[in-house]
């Protein structure tokens, strides 16, 4: 432990130099600008300005790739709140109670408990990172395929949390998410499928369009046709009605807390992301709270659980990068890309040849979270201010972010095609109260789990035991059941204790 903390003093004296400092602080501005825009995302941010970081060096270029990086978590809550169009995926949950208490009001209120819980969630995972990441690490490299298909089915046994009053109408929007992701490329075989012959779906149906359409695009259709102005912002502008009251953040604290473990743990699992730990929070806060029907209606810890859940996760994501050389997101794998441009290979040995790099990465972490929450706390007026003054132009302003966003992602216009067939979709869905949530978790997990599997049953000569081999895939798939039988049997007491007589 001393011998941590005298690298991180090292570590210091490298991030604080005047050239780092200034680095850090337009990465993390530009990162909070980039998750505002629907569609570029942390990894497209990070790939584009990879090759005109070179001529930082290696500890500049990383500090400014790495404040994109965590600026991005952040940066999607906005639009989330303001707006329902998650700025990058990992921000789509937060539509689910941001957005609603924007048209209570308060949107500042949930901006700003963001904001804290990003800055606890992202600090606490960095103390993760610099004391447990060789063993957590190590833990994670026992993760084999089995282990990962019971890891997504628990993600999307989870799902129950948003189906809403019915259960069926959310297995079905499921089961259609499993449906979609099943589009492209085989994933053992490399046939196609469900391509009706269109080059462009051999890489499958991609989550960003979808998910701008079902969230954001949809809600344009439905202010339109309901010819009425767009609700947006209904809230106080003062500094102080944008920090959370006492009472907001004792509720918040536990969702904090729980988020900060999941999107660390999660985060360290090599392809889990900060998606699957916001999804995973948002279920948990849901489950564990005594009024669970306040969610999707304004709950502010379905906000402040999944936001620090994503910040906390970018932690989780270099223990394995820097300690093992393994991307644990799409992210840190384009950073890994830029350890190697410079020459470094991440591993131990990056520690002990490279530790002003290394230890300058960890220690601009720290001072970017405290500028992090300075700036999105101290600019959240001047944000929902500048989004009144364009609110007259909003349904416009939603649409050229979402079609060049969605665009921007991969130059096609087939996406942009697909944004505006599941905006329509969307509408309908939330017209016959379909819930939209477990369509987005199903197209995300549904290709994962499924390579899991077959790659599972494959080491196995088909035999489906081998799920159970190992103590975690069997509690993984065990907490999973448990996960989708609770609720039915919870439904199913309550029903009987309502029909019987007193």
């Amino acid at each position: 432990m001393i011998e941590n903390l005298q690298s991180l003093l090292l570590g210091f004296q490298t991030a604080l130099s005047v050239g780092n400092l200034f680095i850090c602080m337009v990465g993390i501005i530009v990162g909070t600008l980039v998750g505002a825009l629907p569609g570029i995302g942390p990894t497209g941010a990070v790939a584009i300005l990879l090759p005109a970081s070179y001529s930082l060096g290696p500890a500049g270029a990383l500090i400014l790739l790495a404040g994109i990086y965590y600026g991005t978590q952040y940066g999607g809550t906005i639009t989330s709140v303001l707006m329902r169009v998650p700025g990058e995926s990992a921000s789509v949950v937060t539509t689910f109670d941001g957005y609603e208490m924007a048209k209570q009001g308060r949107a500042g209120v949930a901006l700003g408990i963001a904001a804290i819980g990003s800055f606890i969630g992202g600090t606490l995972s960095i103390v993760g990172l610099m004391f447990l990441g060789p063993v957590l690490a190590d833990y994670a490299l026992a993760f084999g395929p089995a282990e990962y298909f019971g890891l997504m089915v628990l993600a999307l046994s989870l799902i129950t949390a948003f189906t809403g009053k019915s259960m069926v109408r959310g297995l079905i929007a499921t089961i259609f998410g499993l449906l979609l992701g099943t589009v492209g490329d085989d994933v053992i075989s490399g046939d196609p499928r469900l391509t009706f012959g269109s080059a462009g779906l051999l890489d499958g149906i991609q989550f960003l369009p979808v998910a701008v359409g079902l969230f954001g695009v949809s809600e344009m259709i439905e202010s339109v046709l309901q010819k009425g102005g767009m609700e947006i912002l209904r809230t106080e502008f003062g500094f102080r009605k944008v920090l959370p009251s006492v009472a907001d953040f004792v509720k918040s604290i536990g969702a904090i807390l729980r988020g900060t473990v999941l999107g660390f743990f999660t985060g360290i699992l090599p392809g889990a992301g900060a998606t699957i730990a916001s999804f995973l929070s948002y279920g948990v806060e849901q489950k564990v709270s005594r009024t669970p029907e306040r969610f999707g209606k304004g709950a502010i810890e379905g906000v402040a659980g999944p936001e620090t859940a994503n910040n906390a996760s970018t932690g989780g994501a270099f223990i394995p990068m820097l300690s093992l050389g393994i991307p644990g997101s799409g992210t840190t794998a384009v950073l890994l890309g830029a350890f190697l441009m410079f020459g470094l290979q991440p591993g131990p040995a990056l520690f002990r040849e490279a530790p002003d790099v290394v230890w300058g990465l960890i220690a601009s972490m720290y001072i970017g979270n405290v500028a992090l929450l300075v700036i999105n706390v101290g600019f959240i007026p001047l944000i929902v201010r500048l989004m009144d003054v364009i609110k007259p132009y909003m349904r416009l302003v939603v649409m050229i972010l979402a079609i060049v966003g969605v665009y921007s992602f991969r130059n096609t216009v087939l996406d942009v095609v697909v944004m505006l067939l599941f905006a329509v979709i969307g509408y309908f869905m939330k017209k016959y109260d379909f819930p939209q949530a477990p369509v987005v978790l199903g197209l995300i997990l549904g290709d994962r789990a499924e390579q899991s599997l077959r790659q599972a049953l494959s080491i196995s000569n088909n035999d489906p035991s081998i799920l159970f081999h190992t103590p975690l895939s069997a509690v993984l798939l065990i907490a999973a059941a448990a996960s989708f039988l609770l609720p039915l049997l919870s439904r199913a007491w309550k029903r009987k204790k309502e029909t019987t007589p007193a």
